[in-house]
């Protein structure tokens, strides 16, 4: 496998821990601050064994990270940029809103299946 080939697939993996709508909406609620686990669950409305299933994903693939604080457990972005990313991500949506409103190609069902957290 080429070099370009293996960037291209390492990318695609990157973005795939973004394609999921629960990580996302962990990461968007992490852009401000590190949170607890039930008050990531207060703030997306996911389940605490949802949240804490994608947030073992999340750490896996270093896009978060956790520190203890006394008898509470912290989440917060591994890296700023991960948090300009989702910012440009806002930014960029706000333009072609309409045209991936519109995309048949990516419908949930096909998103799903290639969200996976997996170690492949």
């Amino acid at each position: 496998m080429t070099t370009c080939t293996q960037t291209a697939d390492l990318k695609a993996k990157l973005f795939r821990g973004f394609s999921d709508p629960s990580r996302l909406s962990i990461l968007n609620a992490l852009r401000n601050r590190p949170l607890t686990v039930s008050e990531i669950v207060q703030q997306t409305g996911l389940n605490q064994s949802n949240v804490s299933n994608h947030l073992s994903c999340l750490r896996c693939c270093d896009l978060v990270v956790r520190e203890q604080q006394g008898r509470f457990v912290y989440y917060e972005l591994a890296d700023i940029r991960i948090a300009t990313l989702l910012d440009l991500a806002d930014e960029l949506l706000a333009d072609v809103a309409k045209g991936v409103r519109q995309c048949s190609h990516y419908e949930p069902s096909s998103i799903n299946r290639l969200s996976q957290c997996s170690s492949d």
